[in-house]
């Protein structure tokens, strides 16, 4: 059965109401498959791409759980959710508040960047749900701060992305301190490649797999194109231009290195485009402060590195700029999520180089639609673009071509007279003739 309306997922009416107000009615496509079997109670393995509503599709099964068996006493947190940024706790536990802002229960966070006075209380007070990263919690279980005994569900968010940034040990630890559970959900933008598989099988008991297909269908919401650079110069001229557009009200521009990310700061400014940039340095304090000044617009252009960027949740994103291309398209993916939420329509724009041309091709057989070149008049690439004849297989003609040179070659080699063992052994030195023999000849 599908799926139309909450409604028809018997969710509390406290939850109904709050969704109500957030104005949600219809469940996205990973709500709408992935809640009723979390519901029963079964493990779940669940793909969609940021942006699509994969946290509500968790947290409204684990809230349903706590309500529909109440503990009689408080203790320790019956719901642990892990996530590999601060930031993305942080959100996560806010949009659980906002969902059980009409019932009992107790939402806490544990993160780095955090003093351990302000997480004392999380310890000593009840909790029922807990979220946090991975790194500061593994060290309250190692110092016996922190009690696992009680976590019924366990829920991993972006979970190839903890895997990406070496944390799969950690989990692994985390799950097996948080052994008497009775169910665990992870999540990810894809599931692609051996490695989630292979965690996922240590992880989840006879899960239900879930591959919902925004895919196709919220990528529609966002507009993809990307625009050739000569060099780095020709980049950035066409990022102020693109920048100084009025439709660009609120835009992420994304790099690779921490290095690069000042650099650009410091071309916007010279360019009288205010901004504010997060990096992987930044203390805690700071990378609030970065984020806050987007949201209360007070500056409309956030430059950020991939890992800085994850999991942040800054509303009505109209633009994302990829000044450097990502080296994976699962990273591409989840960059682009940042605009387009929520249904709202939102563009990515890809700025090419030459040496990104292998990365935007394989981005596009990925995403499996086209991203369409387009052109600035005044700023027109100087370049060619490379040819797509030199990408890929050769054809069969060059291919017959190399077949016959090869042949010919082997025709004009000489034929090789095959050495016999008895021409080569070694017949000995021969004896020279002595004085007496020569003697006697005489």
């Amino acid at each position: 059965m599908t799926v139309t309306t909450f409604s028809e997922l018997e969710l509390d009416e406290s939850l109904l109401q709050s969704l109500q107000e957030k104005g949600f009615t219809r469940p996205t496509a990973i709500q709408a498959e992935a809640i009723p079997p979390a519901l029963e109670g079964r493990d779940v393995l669940g793909s969609a791409p940021t942006g699509t509503g994969k946290t509500a599709a968790y947290l409204l099964p684990a809230l349903q759980h706590l309500l529909d068996f109440p503990r009689k006493k408080s203790g320790p947190p019956r719901i642990l959710i892990l996530t590999p940024t601060r930031e993305l706790a942080m959100q996560v536990a806010d949009q659980a508040r906002e969902l059980a802002k009409h019932t009992h229960l107790d939402i806490a966070t544990i993160t780095g960047g955090v003093a351990f006075m302000n997480h004392a209380e999380v310890f000593s007070e009840n909790q029922d749900v807990v979220v946090a990263t991975t790194g500061r919690l593994l060290q309250y279980i190692k110092e016996e701060n922190f009690d696992c005994r009680a976590v019924e569900t366990l829920i991993l968010d972006e979970a190839d992305r903890m895997l990406d940034m070496g944390f799969a040990q950690d989990i692994e630890t985390i799950a097996a301190e948080t052994r008497w559970r009775k169910q665990t959900l992870l999540f990810s933008a894809t599931l692609e490649g051996e490695a989630i598989k292979d965690f996922a099988e240590r992880i989840l008991n006879e899960p239900v797999e879930i591959e919902a297909d925004p895919a196709r269908r919220e990528r529609k919401k966002i507009q993809q194109w990307y625009y050739r650079a000569d060099d780095i110069k020709h980049k950035t001229a066409l990022l102020l231009h693109l920048l100084k557009q009025p439709e660009v009200t609120r835009a992420v521009v994304f790099v690779r290195k921490r290095e690069r990310v000042h650099e650009v700061c410091g071309w916007l400014r010279e360019a009288g485009i205010s901004n504010s940039y997060l990096e992987g340095e930044l203390v805690q304090a700071k990378r609030n402060e970065a984020i806050k000044r987007v949201v209360d617009g007070r500056v409309n252009v956030l430059v950020a590195t991939d890992i800085a960027a994850r999991g942040i949740d800054i509303d009505d994103v109209s633009h994302v700029f990829n000044f450097d291309m990502p080296v994976t398209s699962d990273t591409y993916l989840h960059r682009i999520g940042r605009t387009g939420r929520a249904g709202k329509k939102g563009i990515a724009i890809s700025l090419v180089e030459a040496h990104d041309n292998l990365l935007l091709g394989k981005i596009c057989r990925y995403v499996k639609e086209p991203i369409k070149a387009r052109v600035i008049d005044e700023l027109r690439p100087t370049t060619r673009a490379p040819s797509e004849k030199l990408k890929g297989k050769p054809s069969k003609k060059v291919l017959a071509k190399r077949v016959e040179k090869k042949n010919k070659q082997k025709a004009e080699e000489k034929p090789r007279v095959k050495e016999r063992h008895r021409n080569i052994k070694n017949i000995g030195k021969r004896r020279k003739p002595s004085t007496s023999d020569t003697d006697a000849a005489e």
